[in-house]
């Protein structure tokens, strides 16, 4: 038997859920809890297998819940249910150690067979939160921030300047600015000039 805990703000929304999963042979709903701090309480006394699990709630909300069972009980598997599907929700239900993340539009089979896959142990994402992680994931990662000193040089060789010209305009030697370049280059991962302009005005580091 898969023991479930439900956890939303909302009184009519649990009882839904119950509903949904009431009836099939292989799960039963234990409990429920109206917060996340509820949340961790029931689940330290109930222990239940899988904990459905709303993302937005008053005082601690879900991804803080999620951080805190699995701190204390790290066979739960928790899923998120929520209406929220933006990356950054996305990402923090995931790193908190989510087993899944499902939207609150699912359907009662849909839902009924997560719940199932995620007492064995495996990973639940409903198709559009599934893209949008693989794409978020698939982005390369933000280059290091330059210092003020890099961009202003990083400015100034877009204007066409030489290594010279800058040292006169900032009034610095050609060697210290040969120095910013070569830290910039590192930051961005480039080898030349040309590239380290490029790359910083597409992650908008030289606005």
């Amino acid at each position: 038997m898969i023991t479930v805990l439900l956890v939303d703000d909302h009184p009519v929304v649990r009882t839904g859920l119950g509903g949904m999963l009431d009836g099939e042979p292989d799960i039963a709903v234990i409990g429920s809890a109206g917060s996340g701090a509820e949340a961790v309480t029931a689940v330290r006394a109930l222990a239940p297998d899988v904990v459905l699990m709303d993302l937005r709630m008053p005082g601690m909300d879900g991804v803080a819940a999620t951080a805190s069972i699995l701190a204390t009980a790290p066979a739960t598997r928790v899923v998120v249910l929520t209406t929220y599907e933006n990356d950054r929700d996305i990402l923090r239900a995931v790193e908190a150690g989510a087993a899944g993340y499902l939207l609150k539009d699912t359907s009662r089979a849909d839902l009924v067979a997560a719940v199932r896959l995620a007492a064995r142990g495996e990973t639940v994402l409903a198709p559009a939160v599934a893209t949008r992680l693989v794409t978020r994931l698939r982005r390369p990662a933000a280059p290091e921030s330059l210092s003020p000193r890099e961009v202003e040089v990083l400015r100034l060789v877009a204007r066409g300047l030489s290594n010279g010209e800058i040292g006169r305009e900032l009034h610095i030697s050609e060697a210290t600015v040969k120095t910013h370049l070569l830290r910039a280059f590192a930051k961005l991962d480039v080898s030349d000039r040309t590239a380290a302009v490029t790359t910083a005005m597409a992650a908008g580091l030289l606005e």
